[in-house]
């Protein structure tokens, strides 16, 4: 089956056509699937408009404003039900450049996760003022060191999944809304011994909209780290009990 491209929207209609085309345009043949939360600006109707002429795009209209990790999640599910494999995810405005997408695909030949990385080597941020900068930094050596997560780019939204590693997951039990939720898909990636691998990118700031990111969303990121971290914690506690005592609960 064809590679799916999963793309988040909300009030994106200054880049989603220019996105789909550059998209469309690729040599992999992927498809599509925009999922918008009923965009005020008119995003969903939009992209409805350009799958009347393309059968390779097609747009999951959600009520309203419901986050970006359910968002994921409805994508995610559309493909799997669609039997698209690998299935990508990527934002809408830009940041993460289309052009990355085959490099994305082209490393699942050595690992069951690819991330598009700011923070390997040839990978990069252009149009971030240094407080994102750090901000950014911060928020991935926090997530690398209490997870003790192996990929460098922990936040990063532009990956590629193989579609076994979405199945392995009970991704009704994702708690995580936000952009919290990238750092529990890669936590809960690794912890079910998937290879994750990184490819870099250059991150660049969004070119048309506004950017989504609140404070709110930092202290919820805070806060699913810390959740996670007091999961590993115990399941590593109970791994030792057993291996003392067999017979622990």
């Amino acid at each position: 089956m064809p590679p799916a491209v999963i793309i988040p929207t909300y009030n994106e209609s200054d880049n989603i056509p220019n996105l789909l085309s550059q998209i469309l345009a690729l040599p992999i043949d992927a498809h599509v699937i925009v999922v918008d939360d009923n965009s005020p600006d008119g995003t969903g109707q939009l992209v409805d408009e350009f799958a009347k002429a393309d059968s390779r795009v097609q747009c999951v209209h959600r009520p309203g404003k419901l986050g970006l990790g359910t968002a994921h999640i409805a994508g995610m599910r559309r493909a799997m039900l669609l039997n698209y494999d690998p299935i990508v995810s990527m934002d809408a405005d830009f940041s993460h450049h289309p052009s990355y997408i085959p490099n994305l695909i082209e490393g699942l030949a050595r690992s069951d996760v690819m991330i598009g990385s700011r923070y390997v080597p040839g990978g990069g941020m252009q149009g971030r003022d240094t407080k994102l900068r750090f901000v950014s930094w911060g928020a991935n050596f926090f997530a690398r060191t209490m997870l003790n997560l192996q990929a460098h780019d922990c936040t990063s939204g532009f990956r590629a999944y193989r579609c076994a590693v979405l199945e392995s997951i009970n991704l009704d039990a994702v708690f995580s809304n936000g952009y919290s939720f990238l750092i529990e898909m890669l936590y809960l990636c690794q912890s079910r011994g998937w290879r994750v691998g990184e490819t870099p990118i250059v991150y660049e700031d969004r070119r048309a909209g506004t950017s989504k990111i609140s404070r709110a969303e930092i202290y919820k990121a805070t806060y699913t780290v810390m959740r996670l971290m007091y999961r590993r914690l115990r399941n590593a506690k109970n791994l030792l009990l057993n291996r003392v005592d067999p017979t622990a609960k």
